[in-house]
């Protein structure tokens, strides 16, 4: 257990020092993000502490996702997955090490929203509980972007334009723009299949101190949807490991 574990922390130092700026990573993982939500919050009235709320979420959302559906096709296209598969460690281990390199890339890319909030006077009233989020959030993201990496291809664009179809409707309905309990009864439904609804409730407690759900629902959600992610990847991966090589 321990020796495939520190394979697995090798793993994520190779990953992020080839892929931590990589050109689908910035542009899906930063610039998208950030733009989308300048696009549909110019103009409104909202609270800056709802906007951060919300600009938090997004982040950790697109940026725990931005490496790990890359990660696979990339490593198919250079051979370099060859190497890895004759080595001694699972998929699983593999999974995990590319996991926590884009946990970490997460982690750190969502004090930046954090740290613009706090400059315009924004407070962080539960930051115990927001951290907590973050970490939870960036594992279950990570966990579903290699659900995404499962497909046996070499085209990275293939891979992110899957993602994007799917993360795109998910932003819609997480109640990052509008609160959840102001959708209609079937976006609230549609809200409870999505994790990103789970975190951006946490982060809106966290800086406003209100949520809709409790925050144990939403712990319980993320860790639910972390599980079931990372099950059916290592399934998923086991079917296609072979097509790859």
């Amino acid at each position: 257990m321990i020796d495939q574990l520190k394979r697995a922390c090798a793993i994520a130092k190779k990953d992020i020092r080839i892929y931590y700026m990589k050109g689908p990573v910035v542009i899906f993982g930063i610039l998208f993000p950030v733009f989308l939500f300048l696009a549909f919050v110019i103009g409104r009235d909202l609270t800056v502490d709802f906007l951060i709320a919300g600009l938090l979420s997004m982040t950790i959302f697109f940026t725990s996702m931005s490496i790990t559906p890359v990660i696979a096709p990339t490593e198919t296209q250079t051979r370099s997955l060859e190497r890895l598969a004759a080595a001694p460690v699972s998929i699983t281990t593999i999974l995990l090490g590319d996991m926590l390199a884009s946990v970490l890339f997460g982690i750190g890319i969502s004090l930046v929203p954090i740290m613009v909030g706090m400059a315009i006077g924004v407070t962080v009233e539960h930051p115990f509980i927001l951290a907590a989020g973050i970490v939870l959030a960036a594992f279950c993201f990570s966990a579903m972007g290699l659900i995404f990496s499962s497909t046996p291809t070499s085209m990275t664009s293939t891979v992110m334009m899957i993602s994007t179809m799917v993360k795109f409707p998910l932003v819609f309905i997480s109640g990052i723009f509008i609160p959840v309990g102001e959708l209609p009864l079937w976006g609230q439904v549609l809200a409870l299949a999505s994790p990103l609804t789970y975190i951006t409730d946490l982060c809106r407690y966290s800086f406003q101190g209100t949520n809709y759900y409790s925050i144990l629902v939403d712990a319980t959600a993320l860790m639910i949807f972390f599980v079931i992610f990372m099950t059916v990847a290592i399934k998923l991966h086991g079917r296609s490991l072979p097509k790859r090589l």
